[in-house]
């Protein structure tokens, strides 16, 4: 072939080459729902609506459309069925090569999902066959509902369940219809700011989603990430098998490597569409000197000095926060390396002023707490640290002779539905949410110093630490399930005002912990409130005395006898910690220690005297040498008057003078100065009871 033939065949296959690559197909993603996807709500929706998002996210190489039709039902004979209106032809003539399908919140309306439920997953398999039909070869991703708050006018009577139960089939749309599952759930969820009419996303939300669907379609989810509560010198639970948990792109191979005075450990697993993975090892024992490799997409994160042994959350409010250095009673606190602390401590301080629009802003995207990391104890690390938290971890490193964890997230004045999470109290106490800010449910101390802080309503914030959720989502979620052997608990005096609420409260917090852990036998110990002068403080601390008694796995230090008449901060914490550090030893460790002081059994009447029987009575006397106080009879009438009281063994005999007993009552002092102890000399609690 001449030269010049053989130039001209180049030429032509080059120009076919480059005419290729100019006519690369550009991949189409159908955006297919109701007025979330549409945008209703957002002010820009053409810029704004999470398909617009997408598409600046994706870049050129995607056409996104957005085929979202307010008020539409997936359910066919709904009111407005997706599959009747003009968005769904459009959609099929799109036909994507990606469709993403969010559907189902209008089915919540009472016209559509008590009647037609039976038809919901029907209906929705035929909506993705005619996808399917439209693009043989689409690519096709449902999203689990995104939320419906609770402030929706039909939340209670029906759309909370109902939502539920659209999300679970969904699920099994998904399984029957062999498509990608994604879930616009939960980072909404924790939002509730962003929804502001309860349903619709802000443009800040919608981008939330827009992120949800990238990551769907790329696999990319920002590389190899490891929760924040890994750092070097932390302490890991010996003794369970241990799950690690983070982020990577999805079919990243993330390999895990253990080694320290032990058999090396090695373990790998690929990371799901997800991005979500999780790597479970064999338990470890107590040890020192461990280095934890973790390993993936070309990132490697390595954690030095790394221990095994015993770890606690520290949680509550500010007699938990308290300090040691504001203390009266530290005494030495000597370094311990293997006494190791994990201070999260707030960026702002919920004192009585009106905080910045920083800080304003940084609440409302839950970004509360300060950047922490697992120090060493010594000399200036345990003096910011909790007081009660450094004690009862003492009395664990001293007995125990093993590394001990301790992760502080206590905040001053926090109230107890603020760390309780929102599927709960959605489901178990709905009410809480309504106007929080001006809920009776919240003390008022609480609602006003909220209210203070962010400026409302001035301001237009709503969240604060205070909120109900809030501090679930900013300080137990990040912790991603850290393994833990427990939790030890200081709070109460922003909820004393209505202590039935707190019973209920209460219970509920310790069983949302205790399944966000997956350890309904997850230890919970508690700090029963001390004295102070202030009237419902008596009631509140029998009511914790009763849930002690009810709520398994629960245990409570007395602190009346430590408290101060006239400051909600008394400054004795050690006797609290080293009592929760007695209860741990006695119920977690199996040390025969007494784990507490006198707690009420039972009160017979006998003749002209009551006979009051405890648990934990060996060796009763009192604790300053004098005779019994503060124990009180009430009559028929419900009037109550001290009688005298004398031990007899491990019983305390009443004179009843006449009276005719139906109640017995001890401490029942706002701040009291009874002084019943046992052979420990750990105080009695207050209690109030009838008589038998």
């Amino acid at each position: 072939m001449k030269r010049s033939g053989l130039l001209a065949v180049l030429l032509l296959l080059a120009g076919s080459v480059l005419s290729g690559f100019a006519q690369q197909k550009v991949v189409k993603v159908a955006c297919i729902g109701d007025s979330v996807t549409y945008g209703t709500g957002i002010e820009d929706r053409d810029n704004d609506s999470y398909p617009s998002q997408l598409q600046r996210m994706l870049g050129d190489g995607y056409e996104v459309g957005n085929f979202g039709r307010p008020g539409a039902t997936l359910l066919r004979k709904g009111h407005r069925p997706y599959m009747q209106q003009p968005e769904f032809s459009e959609a099929l003539d799109f036909a994507g090569d990606i469709a993403v399908i969010h559907l189902g919140l209008n089915d919540t309306d009472p016209r559509n999902w008590p009647n037609y439920r039976d038809d919901f997953v029907g209906d929705y398999l035929a909506l993705i066959d005619s996808v399917r039909k439209a693009n043989p070869h689409v690519r096709v991703i449902i999203a689990g509902l995104s939320p419906i708050t609770p402030k929706h006018h039909r939340f209670i009577s029906g759309t909370r369940q109902w939502h539920a139960d659209i999300r679970k089939a969904i699920e099994d749309v998904a399984r029957a219809a062999g498509t990608e599952l994604i879930d616009f759930h939960p980072e909404l969820h924790r939002r509730p700011d962003l929804l502001p009419d309860s349903i619709h996303p802000t443009a800040e939300g919608a981008g939330i989603l827009a992120s949800t669907v990238y990551s769907a379609i790329t696999g990319d989810h920002g590389g190899l990430q490891m929760p924040s509560v890994y750092s070097d010198g932390m302490v890991l639970q010996r003794g369970i098998p241990l799950t690690f948990r983070g982020l990577a792109d999805a079919g990243t191979e993330i390999n895990l490597t253990m080694e320290g005075p032990f058999r090396r450990i090695r373990a790998h697993t690929l990371t799901p569409a997800s991005g979500q993975w999780e790597i479970t090892v064999r338990p470890l024992k107590a040890a020192t000197g461990i280095t934890l490799t973790i390993a993936g997409g070309g990132r490697k994160l390595v954690y030095e000095d790394v221990a095994s042994g015993e770890v606690w959350v520290c949680s509550g409010q500010s007699n938990m926060a308290f300090m040691v250095c504001e203390s009266s009673d530290a005494g030495d606190t000597p370094a311990d390396p293997d006494l190791r602390l994990f201070d999260m401590k707030a960026r702002w301080k919920t004192d009585n002023v009106r905080w910045s629009d920083e800080a304003i802003d940084s609440v409302q995207r839950l970004e509360y707490y300060r950047p922490a990391t697992w120090k060493a104890c010594d000399g200036e690390n345990v003096r910011t640290f909790s007081a009660v938290a450094y004690h009862f971890g003492k009395m664990l490193r001293d007995s125990l002779d093993v590394p001990v964890g301790l992760i502080c997230n206590a905040i001053g004045g926090s109230t107890t539905e603020s760390w309780t999470d929102r599927k709960t109290l959605e489901r178990e106490f709905p009410a809480i949410f309504n106007n929080w800010l001006g809920n009776d449910f919240i003390q008022d101390w609480a609602r006003g110093r909220a209210a203070r802080n962010i400026g409302y309503p001035e301001s237009g914030a709503t969240r604060h630490p205070y909120e109900p959720c809030y501090l679930f989502e900013s300080g137990i979620m990040p912790l991603e399930r850290y393994p833990v052997k427990g939790v030890i608990w200081y709070q109460g005096e922003s909820n004393a005002h209505n202590p039935e609420a707190h019973e209920k409260l209460f219970t509920l917090l310790t069983d949302s912990w205790r399944a966000y852990w997956d350890n309904p036998q997850m230890p919970f110990h508690f700090v029963q409130l001390s004295s102070l002068d202030r009237p419902s403080w008596t009631w509140f601390r029998d009511s914790q005395r009763r849930l002690s008694e009810t709520i398994p796995h629960c245990g409570m230090a007395v602190s009346s006898d430590v408290g101060d008449s006239l400051d909600v901060h008394p400054r004795q914490k050690k006797p609290v910690g080293e009592r929760l550090g007695r209860i741990a030893l006695h119920n977690e460790y199996g040390f025969k220690t007494v784990p507490s002081g006198p707690l009420f059994l039972k009160a017979t009447g006998k003749k002209d005297i009551v006979i009051v029987e405890f648990t934990h009575a060996e060796g009763l006397k009192t604790s300053d040498g004098e005779a019994l106080r503060c124990f009180e009879i009430g009559d028929e009438n419900g009037i109550f008057r001290p009688v005298a009281a004398r031990i007899e063994g491990n019983k305390v005999i009443l004179e009843t003078d006449g009276m005719n007993p139906r109640h017995v009552r001890y401490a029942w002092q706002p701040f009291t100065r009874a002084n019943l102890v046992n052979g420990a000399s750990l105080p009695a609690s207050t209690f109030r009871a009838e008589i038998e």
